[in-house]
């Protein structure tokens, strides 16, 4: 267009062996014509965009959604449409010491590591207001949930009192807590297209308020528990040397006499027992 209104300088017409034209000015089409290809050319190149791996973009409308774009390498998408670009890598996120409670209502802190992919682009973006956001809150009720249905230990005795239970179930079980978590986590997030692979506690801990108290209870069940085992074992070996004795005839007792020597073995074998513990 130029060329042929003759507004190129003979150098350049001379350059691309171009014939030489008068220059009469530009008129009123010519300005149309420029005006339309310029446009053209500007639309043309703010179409093009660059794809990477790993990412991908959503692609609206005026408010309405147009399609997800998941390839790489340049491509032209048009520039009416408003690009939002979505990390669709296998992530995984550290969550800060959250509050919790056991079942018996004690409080505790736990941190959790969470493997997670955004599935659905679409859903993740126009679904909620921030996925990721949706996600530490999801992951902060199902860990309060999960861990308020087991206690934190067994070597503590249950809220009523009773004795404790060694085969109790509890949080430190970090496989099943890992995989109640997971699943709760994953049926939450499914519905705004996050996948969720792992979810598992990488720390879980008595608040700070209550590790002080609940030491010293699991120091002091520990305790009654080892007491009772010398106890038993006491009265084991005191019943069955009374019973060689008297079973092969070296010594006749009486009822006090009897008495008196399961007494006095009772006293020895504990002090050789409690001795013997405490020495090491």
């Amino acid at each position: 267009m130029l060329h042929w209104a003759g507004a190129f300088p003979p150098e350049v017409t001379t350059l691309f062996g171009l014939g030489e034209r008068p220059y009469g000015g530009l008129g009123f089409v010519h300005w149309g014509v420029l005006a339309v290809s310029l446009t053209v050319a500007l639309f043309s190149l703010g179409g093009l965009a660059r794809g990477r791996v790993g990412h991908a973009w959503v692609l609206t409308l005026y408010g309405e959604y147009r399609g997800s774009v998941r390839s790489s390498g340049l491509m032209w998408v048009s520039p009416l449409l408003l690009r939002r670009r979505v990390d669709v890598r296998l992530r995984h996120w550290r969550s800060d010491p959250m509050p919790a409670v056991d079942a018996e209502g004690t409080a505790l802190e736990a941190v959790v590591l969470v493997v997670w992919r955004v599935r659905d682009t679409a859903r993740a973006v126009l679904g909620v207001a921030n996925h990721e956001a949706y996600l530490r809150e999801q992951v902060e009720a199902a860990l309060a949930r999960v861990l308020s249905q087991l206690p934190a230990d067994a070597s503590a005795p249950p809220a009523g009192g009773g004795p404790a239970l060694e085969l109790r179930p509890t949080l430190r079980n970090a496989e099943a807590v890992g995989d109640a978590l997971t699943k709760t986590l994953a049926a939450e997030c499914a519905p705004i297209g996050i996948d969720v692979f792992s979810a598992q506690p990488t720390r879980i801990e008595y608040a700070p308020e209550v590790a002080a108290a609940m030491r010293r209870r699991r120091v002091a069940a520990l305790e009654a528990e080892r007491r009772d085992t010398v106890l038993s074992s006491v009265v084991d070996a005191v019943d069955d040397t009374v019973q060689r004795l008297t079973m092969r005839g070296l010594v006749e007792f009486d009822d006090y006499e009897r008495k008196a020597l399961v007494r006095d073995l009772t006293v020895a074998f504990c002090t050789a027992r409690t001795s013997g513990a405490e020495t090491p």
